[in-house]
């Protein structure tokens, strides 16, 4: 995983079937990055249902959530319709994983996104990264607890 203190690299992926979001146009927010191996499976359908029932928090944070996975965005749309998603889930599709080899997390003998997590601040640095075991939904809290001590941070607190 890319370290605390990183810069972010950029990218630009599929959010619906034809339209695109770019890490850099987020600049001046928060953003959550949670990588997810696919749609469709029982602990990451959890997840994703988890952080849609937590958005609202992540927002009063100035905090913007994106799931990342390899699933193409179709499979995204399918998947955020069922699940009624609030948030963007973007397609690392083509070439498969590009963005996930770039932040260090993806898994080439499944060929799929780890379940990581990153928090970055307004100028794009990774402020907290979390790696959790694929089988396990690592919750929010973590996220929260980040969100909660740049907060902190910019307060002087």
């Amino acid at each position: 995983m890319l370290e605390v203190g990183t810069k972010s690299p950029d990218f630009s992926l599929f959010a619906t079937p034809d339209q695109r979001i770019e890490l850099n146009q987020l600049k001046g927010k928060r953003v959550i990055l949670a990588f997810y191996p696919a749609d469709w499976s029982p602990v990451c359908s959890d997840q994703m249902s988890l952080y849609n029932e937590t958005l609202k928090y992540f927002q009063k944070q100035n905090a913007e959530l994106i799931g990342i996975s390899v699933d193409s965005k179709w499979s995204h749309l399918a998947f955020s319709q069922d699940r009624k998603l609030h948030f963007p889930l973007l397609a690392d599709f083509e070439p498969k994983g590009s963005v996930a080899k770039m932040y260090g997390v993806y898994d080439e003998d499944e060929g799929e996104c780890k379940r990581a997590l990153y928090v970055l601040d307004e100028e794009g640095i990774i402020r907290w990264n979390y790696l959790s075991p694929v089988g396990i939904n690592p919750g929010a809290d973590g996220i929260l607890n980040a969100l909660d001590e740049m907060t902190a941070d910019k307060k002087g607190i």
